[in-house]
């Protein structure tokens, strides 16, 4: 596989006005797929001319197919894709901080997704899709704007914004390859057989948008390398500096958080607070201090974890009645009990997770209503079927002081807290060794359960000699492991979800983390996106070998993990989650290399991995 860089282009001057220069003269919308003038168009739509043929021998590209050609020329030719509009990743508006909106000819799309190293995913404020932009693409071929993503992405590997993720992401020209033989044109090899790829580079916290839980609660074992931000409270108030770039905490952080919480505030300037006028408060509307931009950081949301997580965030939802008073989804004062709405902030808070742009149809009393989402929380609204009135809603998170985390996390370390994790735990479980909310790793003696991995291992490595096999006991991530399977239980209509044990290669330097924290893709998956921004698992020990690092030992590590990969369908390099189950609201569990016979499985969710086994081996 290749990513190669060449200085041919196409000649920028109108027909018939240029025969001298050294570019190629050929109709750009031929290199993009398609021309609509056809015959009628004034420029060239052959190669074949002498002027193009001796243009391509002195760079040494005469020997390409005109498809691998025109691959190279659109990854090279900055003229041939539209720009990705720099406003539009900047801001917080619908558009970013890009005045024109729809009629912007410039491509609205996640920079970041395109590079490859969006560190938000599904969270993500900007499009991760080509959709929006599809006007932009009229003149490109069905096959192209398939390969949008993979187009782009190596564009900005040969520009440079995308070197620092160039091992991480392997490139590709789309099949046919093009030859290792290029003349002219400067090859970057990436070999089909994966090799070892750098550790990737730690993002700053201003690419990051969620709170680390493992740093509230102790520590991270990802350290510096986390995808995550490390603070000590489970939100985090900051403003952006002049540069666009920085951002610096806000003081008095407890008491504006305090004001957010309150659905009536809608600035951060009360009776206890410093910032006595609005002019020197956070306005919450724009999410704004002193005309600069705002921002909120953090832990994630309370529905995306298993309940015995601690320091969450509890999001509540509010709608504002005719007085103007903010009412909680779900609590409904005594006069107005026959009115109750039938949902609750939890299944809100599910549901605008699943589609922050959907709409959810609802009863109170013997009225019916819709909820939208619309995308962004200031412009969310209930409107009544039948009278057509609309009706504000808010979405505010619940409020934890600094001494109630405090609280909490001396709770949660108390010897009584994990006394009922015991009774969920495997039953082959060594339980004299296991640590409370830390993991523990057991030597295997020759038994059944050691066969049992040694078979797996051996079958596609049948040369290999296995030093030692350690079982991973880490009771926190088991029943966050259960909690899941449960959950895609429920969905299945009770029907048992499909669970294999798969193997995972990395670099020796992440065992630690990974064996106390699981899978996280943006550390551990450095490798390559081609099926999806995910955790790749492998049938066959051989294929997950060749990730495999080590620094000075001669011993390999290998993960076996249990994984439940439920119902999986093909992926695709764009995927930052499973797709929808045809025109159905349900999602697929996970992605594979082959529907007919996979291979290679990605996962989206770390929750439905776990991370069983350890093989030592040569």
């Amino acid at each position: 596989l290749v990513v190669a860089k060449t200085r041919l282009r196409l000649c920028s001057a109108k027909a018939g006005q240029c025969s001298q220069c050294s570019q190629l003269h050929l109709c750009r919308f031929v290199v993009c797929g398609q021309c609509r003038f056809g015959n009628s168009c004034k420029n060239s739509h052959s190669l074949s001319s002498g002027k193009n043929q001796e243009i391509l021998k002195s760079q040494g590209l005469q020997d390409l197919t005109e498809r691998q050609l025109f691959q190279l020329l659109l990854q090279n030719n900055p003229r041939l894709l539209p720009e990705v509009c720099p406003h539009y990743n900047k801001g917080d508006g619908l558009h970013g901080s890009c005045k024109f909106s729809t009629s912007c000819t410039k491509l609205h799309i996640c920079q970041h997704f395109l590079q490859g190293d969006c560190a938000f995913g599904t969270s993500c404020k900007r499009a991760h899709h080509f959709h929006v932009n599809k006007q932009l693409f009229q003149c490109f071929s069905c096959e192209n704007v398939e390969n949008l993503f993979q187009i782009y992405r190596n564009k900005f590997i040969i520009e440079g914004q995308g070197e620092r993720r160039a091992s991480e992401f392997p490139g590709r020209l789309l099949p046919p390859a093009v030859p290792q033989t290029l003349g002219g044109a400067t090859r970057r090899p990436l070999s089909s057989k994966p090799k070892p790829a750098s550790a990737p580079k730690p993002a700053s916290d201003a690419d990051k948008n969620e709170i680390c839980l493992f740093f509230i609660r102790k520590n991270c074992s990802f350290k510096e390398k986390c995808a995550r931000v490390h603070w000590h409270l489970p939100y985090r108030w900051q403003v952006s500096d002049s540069d666009g770039v920085t951002w610096t905490d806000l003081p008095d952080m407890e008491e504006i958080e305090r004001a957010y919480c309150d659905p009536r505030q809608e600035n951060s300037s009360t009776e206890h607070s410093e910032a006595t006028t609005s002019q020197s408060a956070v306005d919450f509307l724009t999410m704004t201090f002193k005309s600069r931009p705002v921002r909120r950081l953090s832990t994630a949301s309370s529905v995306s974890k298993p309940p015995h997580f601690i320091l969450t965030t509890e999001w509540l939802w509010y709608w504002r009645n005719d007085t103007g008073q903010w009412l909680e989804f779900g609590q409904v004062r005594q006069k107005d009990a026959d009115a109750q709405a039938s949902i609750t902030p939890s299944m809100l808070e599910k549901l605008y997770w699943a589609d922050r742009d959907g709409e959810v149809p609802f009863c109170a009393g013997n009225q019916q209503y819709i909820l939208h989402f619309a995308g962004e929380e200031t412009q969310m609204y209930q409107q009544n079927l039948k009278y057509q009135t609309k009706r504000k809603i808010r979405r505010r998170p619940r409020f934890v002081s600094a001494d109630e985390v405090a609280i909490k996390l001396k709770s949660a370390a108390s010897p009584s807290a994990g006394s009922s994790t015991a009774e969920s735990l495997p039953q082959y479980w060594d339980k004299n060794d296991h640590p409370g909310c830390d993991y523990k790793l057991i030597q295997l003696s020759k038994s059944a359960e050691y066969n049992r991995i040694e078979t797996l291992f051996k079958r596609t490595m049948p040369n290999s000699t296995i030093h030692q096999i350690q079982r991973i006991q880490n009771p926190s991530l088991w029943r966050v492991f259960e909690w899941q399977k449960e959950q895609m239980t429920k969905k299945n209509e009770g029907k048992s979800v499909n669970q294999l044990y798969l193997f995972h290669g990395t670099d020796e330097s992440l065992v630690e983390a990974i064996c106390e924290q699981n899978f996280d893709w943006r550390v551990c998956g450095t490798h390559g996106t081609v099926y999806g921004k995910g955790s790749y698992f492998a049938k066959d020990a051989s294929y997950s070998d060749q990730y495999s690092r080590i620094s000075s030992r001669r011993n390999k590590i290998m993960f076996v993990a249990l994984v439940l990969v439920g119902d999986s369908t093909q992926g695709r390099s764009s995927y930052v989650r499973p797709p929808p189950k045809g025109n159905s609201k349900a999602f697929y569990d996970s992605c594979v290399n082959s529907e007919s016979n996979p291979s290679i499985y990605v996962i989206f969710e770390k929750q439905q991995i776990y991370p069983e086994y350890l093989i030592n081996y040569s």
